[in-house]
C-alpha cells in the first residue's frame, strides 16, 4: 500500500499554482462539482516515497517527471543522467520542475496535457 491515500469518491490533484494549465484543470473540476483535494507542490513539501509513488501509479521512471525544458531546470541543471534517488531530490528541493497536473481517482492516476484531461477521471 502506498503513502498516498485514494479514494474512488474523491480526487486528488497535485499541481503547481504557477501553472495557467493547473489552475485552469482545477477550475474546470471545481465548475464540475467534482470533489477534490487540490496538493500545491509549492506550498505542500512531498516526500520522495509520494514522488516515486506517482511516478509508479503513471508507469515512468521518476527521472520522467521532470520537466526539463522548464525555465527553472534550464537555468539551474544541465542534462545529467542521475539514479532515481538523485532526481527525486531534485523534485523535493525544486518542485516547479515537476511535470503536472497530476490526478488521481482510486487506482486511475493521469498527468494531465490539457485542462479537459481531469474528464478522464
Amino acid at each position: 500500500m502506498g503513502e498516498i491515500a485514494t479514494s474512488n469518491r474523491q480526487i486528488t490533484m497535485f499541481y503547481s499554482s504557477k501553472s495557467a494549465r493547473a489552475k485552469q484543470t482545477l477550475a474546470l473540476a471545481k465548475a464540475e462539482g467534482l470533489a477534490i483535494e487540490d496538493i500545491d507542490i509549492l506550498k505542500i513539501k512531498l516526500t520522495g516515497t509520494q514522488i516515486v509513488e506517482l511516478a509508479e501509479r503513471l508507469h515512468r521512471d521518476v527521472v520522467n517527471l521532470v520537466n526539463q525544458v522548464h525555465p527553472s531546470y534550464t537555468s539551474s541543471f544541465e542534462h545529467h543522467n542521475f539514479s532515481t534517488n538523485d532526481w527525486t531530490k531534485m523534485i523535493q528541493h525544486n518542485p516547479q520542475i515537476m511535470k503536472q497536473p497530476i490526478t488521481l481517482r482510486g487506482d486511475t492516476t493521469i498527468l494531465g496535457v490539457t485542462p479537459t484531461d481531469i474528464i478522464k477521471i
